[in-house]
């Protein structure tokens, strides 16, 4: 079943004088308080704008991190309301959603302060409208609400993933846990002609192949879920060779001494897999230059550190380098897209990893439906 249009930016009227409450994610990158990357504060600019210019006084509402429910100074909001002031004038943004613990437990009392003296409520955090958090779901019960720019466009690209553009449709899956998406690997594979599986979570689906996997991270209580998967026909490509850390080594510390050895895919006790091995990088970007649409979340390898980096860096270059329909699903594998320079070669870049894989596995998120039930909506 096809979800009802989200109301848009157009369908809040007139908004000459109105109050706007907007959440927005600028949850951005910090490195000794200062901001490494305002991508996220430049994607909301957008909305904030086209509000502004119709008149609106416009109230920004934004996490940073996590604090845990209580104030904290680092993950003051400071830095980032500098950079919004010097993007966009006249715009407040409050202080850090997450000093409240209101927030990610949904408290009416929070989203009743929250929404005080606002006349409207705009969405644009498309990164945490997976999440029931107070800013997320609470005030489109009670105010006109509507999508932003940035979080339209997110639905729109993201929801056409399940209806790919062009064929063949391939997925590129890392990261650390199998558990953790085993629901949109189902759901991509209903849809996908191959899907690419790297980063830790491929140790899982090797151990299942019957391959030795070490002391690399494996969930062995999803090593049956992965046979199935593998003996269900499906086209899943994984790692035939990898690079390892021998026992001792210390991964995220370029300096360690640890050994680090290419080896098939079978390793030895108390080595660690950290990355596809050149002859998969090479593989894998095959099937990337030969697809007609591409989506990519999750990196190959523990990038971070450059002795396990080149696997993440032969995928990004390949995702640039297609002539494929290219998505990118946001979180480590944007990063290291963007810390590469190649963001600007793909078609889309996603501002949420979670929310990403979220949305095509289940085709809506909660903070889509809130805005569905809104009152200008129903």
């Amino acid at each position: 079943m096809t979800a009802a249009p989200l109301p848009g930016l157009e369908d809040l009227g007139d908004i000459a004088g109105a109050s706007v409450l907007v959440r927005a994610d600028f949850n951005v990158p910090l490195r000794s308080g200062e901001i490494a990357d305002d991508l996220r504060i430049r994607a909301g600019v957008p909305t904030i704008g086209w509000l502004r210019g119709r008149g609106a006084s416009v109230v920004v509402c934004a996490h940073l991190g996590r604090p845990g429910g209580r104030p904290d100074p680092a993950w003051s909001v400071e830095p980032v309301r500098a950079r919004l002031n010097g993007l966009v004038e006249g715009v407040e943004l409050l202080e850090n959603l997450r000093f409240d613990p209101g927030e990610e437990a949904d408290d009416p009392a929070f989203t009743d302060g929250l929404i005080e003296g606002c006349d409207f409520y705009v969405n644009d955090a498309f990164g945490v409208s997976h999440r029931p958090h107070a800013s997320i779901v609470g005030p489109p019960r009670f105010l006109p609400s509507a999508a932003g720019r940035l979080l339209a466009r997110e639905v729109e690209v993201l929801g056409g993933m399940r209806h790919p553009p062009r064929r063949p449709f391939v997925a590129v899956l890392g990261g650390s846990k199998v558990s953790d998406k085993l629901g949109a690997i189902e759901a991509l594979l209903e849809v996908v002609d191959t899907l690419v599986v790297g980063g830790a979570m491929c140790f899982t689906f090797l151990k299942a192949r019957g391959h030795a996997v070490g002391s690399s991270r494996c969930e062995d209580a999803m090593v049956e879920r992965c046979r199935a998967l593998l003996d269900s026909g499906a086209d899943i490509r994984l790692p035939h060779d990898i690079v390892a850390l021998g026992p001792g080594g210390r991964l995220g510390r370029p300096d360690d001494a640890g050994e680090v050895r290419h080896t098939g895919p079978d390793l030895g006790d108390g080595w660690v897999g950290a990355d596809i091995g050149p002859g998969s990088a090479a593989a894998f970007g095959d099937v990337i230059l030969d697809a007609g649409t591409v989506f990519w979340n999750g990196p190959m390898g523990v990038f971070e550190d450059p002795r396990f980096a080149a696997g993440t860096g032969a995928v990004a270059a390949a995702a640039a380098e297609t002539r494929a329909y290219t998505v990118v699903g946001g979180g480590d594998s944007g990063a290291a897209l963007a810390g590469l320079g190649l963001a600007g070669e793909v078609d889309h870049v996603s501002t949420g990893g979670g929310a990403s894989l979220e949305l095509i596995e289940k085709g809506d998120l909660c903070g889509l439906a809130a805005l569905r039930g809104a009152p200008n909506a129903r």
